[in-house]
Formats: structure tokens, sequence, C-alpha cells
């Protein structure tokens, strides 16, 4: 990519880390133990639905990215510390393309949080909820906040961030270049940020031609789910049920 495309990536990226970044200054203020429930079940819910990939050693390193470095319960804020400390030594020692996939992880993230905040609140306002739940009252909350546009949105992300990956994993550079990379970013302290990016670039790897396929399984499953939400499926959650 050219000089344009270094620029372009970068100022998306510092967009995404400053829209994180806001969410962390009050984005649950009142609701933190409540968003944290809601994240550990659905954390549980997702590796429901990907128990067949999670059990296949080809796909299983590319889900659990997925499931801990991209959507897991834990707290993803020394990540982003860790990123605004060295954005400008990054646009000087990796690629734009990682740079762009970066961003987009970020803007994953991001979009996440605001979404599991919004259903968040309503469970705590309308449905009494504490740390503990069904999910007939998830789903309840899911269709009572009705942002569909959003939600396939963020579905829309997942499959760019997988195709991100899968393009990177091919050029040969990219790895060079999260090596020369490793000492550096162990040396500023932000070991947590290249950690996300080395396994993302090694468990796309891995797959091979058979990213594709892992990447579509997820769309589709998660569009699946999205669909059956907005009609009103008596179980939404469980697509081995019609």
């Amino acid at each position: 990519m050219n000089q344009d495309d270094l620029s372009s990536s970068t100022v998306r990226l510092l967009d995404q880390l400053q829209r994180s970044q806001s969410f962390h200054h009050g984005g649950v203020t009142g609701i933190e133990r409540e968003f944290g429930g809601l994240r550990r079940w659905q954390s549980a819910r997702l590796i429901r639905t990907y128990a067949d990939l999670l059990a296949k050693p080809r796909y299983r390193p590319a889900a659990e990215f997925f499931l801990d470095e991209i959507y897991g319960d834990r707290d993803f804020q020394q990540r982003e510390h860790d990123l605004a400390r060295i954005v400008p030594m990054m646009t000087r020692i990796l690629p734009a393309s990682v740079l762009h996939t970066a961003a987009l992880a970020l803007e994953l993230n991001a979009l996440s949080y605001e979404l599991d905040a919004q259903i968040t609140r309503i469970l705590a306002s309308e449905f009494d909820f504490h740390e503990s739940m069904n999910e007939a009252v998830y789903v309840a909350a899911y269709r009572r906040c009705a942002n569909y546009e959003l939600r396939q949105r963020q579905i829309e992300l997942v499959g760019q961030l997988g195709q991100d990956l899968r393009r990177i994993v091919q050029k040969p550079f990219i790895h060079t270049a999260l090596k020369v990379a490793k000492t550096p970013a162990r040396l500023a302290g932000v070991g947590e940020l290249h950690h996300f990016l080395d396994a993302g670039f090694h468990a796309f790897r891995q797959m091979g031609q058979y990213a594709a396929i892992f990447i579509a399984t997820i769309v589709s499953r998660e569009s699946a789910i999205l669909e059956r939400m907005r009609t009103d499926h008596a179980h939404p959650l469980d697509l081995e049920r019609e």
C-alpha cells in the first residue's frame, strides 16, 4: 500500500481507538456487574454455537482467536492502552494492511461493547437482571433493543476482519514484519497488542485454504440467528430447531 493507504489506515485506527476509550470511560457506569454477567453469558453461548469448530484442530486456533481476542468476556483496556502508546511506532514498522486489520478489530470490539451496554441497560431496568440469566430473558431484551441494523453491521465486521486476516497471512513480508515488531513491542511494554496481532496471523495461517469456510460459517450462523431474532422465532439461538 502507498503512503495514502498508510495514512488512511492510521486515521481509522486512531478513530476506533478513541471510540473504544470513550466507552471505557463511562459506557457502563452503574451497570458494571450486570455488563460482566452478560458478556460471560454471551461468551458461553458462542462456545455452544461453535462447538464443532472448536473441536476440529484445523479450526480451533481461529475459533479461539475470535472467541477470546475479539469477543471474549475479559477486559481489553490494556490492549487499547498499549495501542494508544505505540501507534507512531506501528506506522513505521507494520504495513498499512496490518494497521487496517487492527482498526477493524477495534471497531468490532467497540460496536460489540456498545451493543452489549444497550442490552444490559434494558436487562437491568426492565428484567431485574443482576448476574445470572436464562435464554428467554436474553432474547426478550435483545428484541426490545431492536437494533437489527447495528447487529448486521457487527456481523459484517466479523466477515471483513476474517477476510482481512485471510489476505494478509498469504503475504510473507507480514510474517517478517510481525517478527521484527516483537522485540520493540516487548521493550515498549506492549506485548499484549503484539500477541493479539500475532495470534490472529498464526491462527489464520494454519487454516490455509479452509479460512474461507471458517469465515463463511460464522457469518452464516450469526446471520441466521439475527434473522430468527427479527422474525420472532421461538428458539432463535438454537439453529438445530426449526
